[in-house]
């Protein structure tokens, strides 16, 4: 219960800080279907062990989890454990709190529900906040890490992802305010590359898609089954109103 109130107070603190510092960029529309492809979801296991698990937990899924994705046990325990030898253990983390918080500034939140926890109307969905966020980070000398962020300004966050996407600065233009012709606003125009990645802009947006697909299966793993129930149910609902409404009919056609 102790862990269960720690994280929810992590995660309500890492999104009231996203939507405080946020500029109300437009969100990215996360590409939905990847979360059905199995080839994505495994992808996107191998990135979160080898960029996100560093730092961030996901204390409430286990290992052997990873099987509902089409992985083996001695695939999971090969090639995506690296912080224990148990396959039936949840995916912790060895950062200190304290530690965190002085390097970041706050304790790098748990990422179990990450995905389904932050939506804004008009916006979009967890997922498509998401995968904006790891798709908008730039160059900004003038923060401690080096790095800033589009859809969370002032992020404590540095690029965990760089290599993969290289190096980009922000490009901003002064121009007139449309509410006060006598003020001038600072208005993003475009990203300018600095360095190339190993993987080119339509692979990196592909390879965040897909991490962003098991972020998203990670915090409801059963979501599949559950939509397969949910149909056979309004089937099953729906015939037997026919028969319900049949079955009064001749019950009461003979009273007046």
């Amino acid at each position: 219960m102790k862990k269960l109130i720690l994280w929810l107070f992590a995660s309500l603190a890492f999104v009231s800080g996203a939507q405080a510092a946020g500029g109300g960029i437009a969100w990215d529309k996360f590409p939905k279907e990847r979360v059905t492809d199995m080839a994505a979801l495994q992808n996107g296991a191998k990135l979160f062990v080898n960029y996100c698990l560093n730092c961030h937990a996901a204390a409430f899924l286990r290992y052997n989890r990873l099987r509902d994705i089409g992985l083996t046990e001695d695939q999971i325990k090969k090639n995506l454990m690296f912080a224990t030898d148990r396959v039936g253990d949840t995916m912790k983390v060895a950062l200190d709190p304290k530690e965190a918080k002085d390097w970041f500034g706050g304790v790098p939140p748990d990422l179990t529900l990450i995905a389904r926890s932050r939506s804004a109307a008009g916006q979009g969905t967890g997922a498509d906040y998401v995968y904006t966020y790891l798709r908008t980070y730039y160059r900004d000398d003038t923060k401690a890490t080096g790095w800033n962020n589009l859809a969370f300004p002032s992020v404590g966050m540095p690029h965990v992802l760089w290599e993969l996407q290289g190096q980009q600065r922000a490009i901003y233009a002064d121009e007139k305010d449309p509410h006060d012709a006598s003020k001038t606003v600072h208005v993003f125009k475009g990203f300018e590359p600095i360095t190339k990645g190993t993987l080119t802009p339509a692979e990196y947006n592909l390879a965040v898609a897909d991490l962003v697909a098991f972020l998203h299966w990670m915090g409801e793993p059963n979501q599949g089954d559950r939509v397969r129930l949910g149909v056979w149910v309004l089937i099953f609902l729906a015939i037997f109103t026919v028969i319900a409404w049949r079955l009064n009919a001749a019950f009461w056609k003979d009273v007046k």
